[in-house]
């Protein structure tokens, strides 16, 4: 994607406060979209809006739950007063936790993951979608994982959050493919960024040697993506999964 392909475009960016989040919002920014850049975090999301003005962009710094749907829905009331209505929403808010094996797993902990991925993509997606329906175009990306369909050894809630995902971006994109929506999902692999050093460096080390392309990738490696399903020329791309992996497929 080159040039200022997303022209008047407006993006809501959730987890934007670093990482991939911070990496998309700036990527989008470049291909000219004002973002609105959301984080349970206020001051790394405003950040994330000044690297964006510094691109010569709008942008606006919203600190919301993205669990509490009148919050979510606040947020989008007030983009579209600063900014003008979304047309694309990134859905990239996300936690991890502390590894655990599934017979120690608590159910508190699966719900949390599921409430911050899942019922956080839906709210956004939901409070997004009307705009998007009025101007016949629209963008719906969520970040997702690899260990959505390859399984996570020690991370059964996560995977098994990060899988609802694809069930529920790819109902979305058969309901409004007609309607000029597409709705898709990014499943990152191992990507370098804070989440990650959860894992301590023995097991990093590991996971880095089993990837084929023998490093971690980085935000901007899922940027990208991302980037490129929000385009125009994305277009007759829906209910995806692209999965910047660096060749890694568990077994």
């Amino acid at each position: 994607m080159t040039g200022s392909t997303l022209q008047g475009k407006v993006a809501i960016v959730t987890g934007a406060g670093g990482g991939i989040g911070r990496a998309t919002a700036l990527r989008l920014a470049e291909a000219g979209a004002d973002i609105a850049a959301v984080d349970i975090d206020g001051q790394t999301a405003g950040e994330t809006a000044r690297r964006v003005e510094s691109l010569g962009r709008r942008a606006l710094a919203l600190e919301v739950d993205v669990t509490d749907a009148d919050a979510v829905r606040r947020s989008v009331d007030d983009t579209a007063a600063a900014l003008g209505a979304p047309a694309i929403a990134v859905c990239n808010a996300g936690i991890i936790g502390e590894p655990s094996p599934f017979h120690e797993e608590n159910v508190a902990h699966l719900r949390r993951q599921f409430a911050v991925h899942v019922e956080g993509a839906f709210h956004y997606m939901q409070a997004t979608i009307g705009p998007m329906l009025t101007e016949g175009w629209g963008r719906l990306v969520c970040t997702s994982s690899i260990a959505a369909t390859a399984g996570y050894p020690r991370g059964s809630s996560y995977a098994a959050a990060k899988a609802a995902l694809l069930g529920l971006v790819r109902s979305i994109a058969l309901e409004y493919a007609s309607k000029g929506i597409t709705a898709n999902c990014v499943a990152p692999g191992v990507i370098d960024t804070d989440m990650i050093q959860v894992f301590g460096a023995d097991r990093l080390e590991r996971m880095r040697a089993a990837i084929p392309a023998k490093h971690f990738g980085q935000p901007e490696d899922i940027a990208a993506a991302i980037a490129y399903l929000c385009s125009p020329e994305a277009g007759y791309v829906t209910g995806q999964i692209i999965s910047p992996n660096g060749g890694l497929w568990f077994s």
